[in-house]
């Protein structure tokens, strides 16, 4: 997999995940921890995503 390539799929990732974080907010049944264990994933992807710009 191309550096290019990895860096769509983690921005992908980051995107389906924000949508999951959004409309885990609206409802009332989904526990804040795993609301925050998103979170945690989200900001990671982040990262890993502006390591690899940084390095390309």
């Amino acid at each position: 997999m191309s550096l290019d390539s990895r860096i769509q799929e983690l921005q992908r990732k980051h995107d389906e995940l924000d949508k999951e974080i959004e409309e885990a907010v609206t409802h009332p049944s989904i526990d804040d921890l795993e609301i925050a264990e998103m979170k945690r994933r989200k900001l990671s992807m982040k990262d890993q995503i502006a390591q690899l710009r940084t390095a390309s």
